[in-house]
């Protein structure tokens, strides 16, 4: 093989590493029924494909090449210890036993996400560990990336994701989905989590990329199946939420990969097909005698959706939904997103004022979007020294490549509209 094929079978590797390797880590915990052993899998089955994929060429079906040789590999491993230990043994042997009865069906290896996010959100496993855990095996989100997601320090999350992995181990807590009279009990926790994986997607926390697709479309995958499963009102009005919020993802980055603010964006590059479904699934969960924290996220991204251009925008609506959804979910983000929405229907001193008080309380201190949002509100109210300082702390808190480019872009402009003022 050349070196230009050599070179192009490595980058098919590494697009291959980022699409698959979290499929191809739940379908090898569903076989190997423990996380470590499975995760070392994961890296000596793409260890294998570096050194044979150059050589050989790259599998018909990569996926299904990498679960089968990392489950080669974690038998390999087991027997080496088996040694050392009787009970490892005997795993070893049922692996090898049960090769020909486990499937590597497509279809099966892309419910194995599902079921890794129903293990992971378990009653027995505490709520806060539910979330890290999956949100580390589901998506690959490193422990900090979790940190600064729940503004938590990084050895916290690191403990809470082993003492869940620990629970599932000593607990003997199965790798599937539940019968349905237990779904409803682990609802919460899932629908967390999904919202998360598409968040991850749509705003990727760190990186040279605004978004990452395959997180999005995943997460939407995942949220139809759970609809299927369990039609529970806040299923569809998550579903409804993530529809409406991708219908923009084409829009909210330019031709030349810069961050769009919704103000800006071109509505005619929105999907229409994604907006049509979800208006129709936010009527769907809305219309019972309540109403839940995605099912109302979801009604207010269906006021931006039915807005022609951004000065149609229905503000009073949209801060009347936030005033409900505050009640729902009386989380800082909630409250900032409100802050935003008063901003633009009553002036950037009545925004400016809640996003004060939100950072007094000592929430949202080092959260790079609160604090951009008020330098935005500052330099619209002409405050152009405060405006500088904020912009400059939420630079030195992002993480995100577009983002970053924003940020100094707008920090590089006060000058001059200083100048104009």
């Amino acid at each position: 093989m050349s070196l230009d094929a050599v070179g192009q079978v490595r980058e098919h590797l590494d697009a291959v590493y980022r699409s698959e390797s979290r499929r191809v880590l739940a379908t090898l915990i569903r076989i190997l029924g423990d996380f470590d052993l499975a995760e070392e899998a994961v890296q000596d089955a793409f260890t294998a494909a570096t050194e044979q994929w150059p050589r050989d060429g790259v599998p018909a079906n990569p996926r299904a090449w990498l679960v089968s040789t990392g489950r080669f590999k974690a038998v390999d491993r087991l027997r080496r210890r088996a040694r050392f230990d009787a009970a490892v043994a005997k795993l070893a042997t049922q692996l090898d036993e049960q090769a020909d009865q486990l499937s590597n069906r497509d279809d099966e290896m892309e419910d194995d996400r599902l079921r890794l996010i129903f293990t992971c959100c378990h009653p027995a496993i505490a709520p806060d560990a539910q979330v890290a855990m999956a949100l580390r095996e589901v998506c690959g989100l490193t422990t900090e990336e979790i940190a600064r997601a729940y503004f938590a320090a990084p050895p916290t999350v690191a403990q809470r994701i082993v003492r869940a992995k620990a629970k599932i181990r000593s607990d003997h807590i199965p790798y599937e989905l539940p019968p349905p009279s237990e779904m409803g009990d682990r609802l919460d926790g899932v629908l967390q989590v999904v919202y998360l994986v598409f968040t991850e997607g749509y705003a990727a926390s760190s990186g040279a990329s605004l978004t990452r697709v395959d997180l999005c479309d995943e997460a939407i995958r995942l949220g139809r199946l759970v609809v299927e499963l369990l039609p529970d009102p806040e299923a569809v009005g998550l579903l409804a939420l993530m529809l409406l919020q991708d219908s923009r993802r084409i829009a909210r980055v330019s031709a030349q990969g810069e961050l769009v603010l919704l103000p800006e964006q071109d509505r005619s590059l929105w999907n229409r097909d994604r907006i049509a479904e979800g208006l129709l699934l936010v009527e769907r969960s809305t219309s019972g005698p309540t109403v839940g924290a995605f099912a109302l996220q979801a009604a207010i991204a269906a006021v931006h959706a039915e807005s022609a251009t951004a000065d149609a925008t229905d503000w009073s609506q949209i801060v009347g939904l936030y005033d409900v959804l505050v009640q729902a979910d009386r989380s800082p983000v909630v409250e900032l997103n409100r802050a935003v929405a008063v901003a633009m229907l009553e002036g950037p001193s009545a925004g400016l004022a809640l996003i004060d008080a939100i950072i007094a309380r000592g929430e949202l201190h080092d959260y790079h979007l609160a604090h951009a949002a008020r330098a935005d509100l500052l330099r619209r109210l002409g405050r152009l020294t405060d405006a500088r300082a904020a912009y400059e702390r939420a630079l030195d808190l992002t993480l995100q490549d577009p983002e970053r480019r924003f940020l100094a872009q707008r920090l590089s402009a006060l000058p001059r509209l200083a100048t104009d003022g």
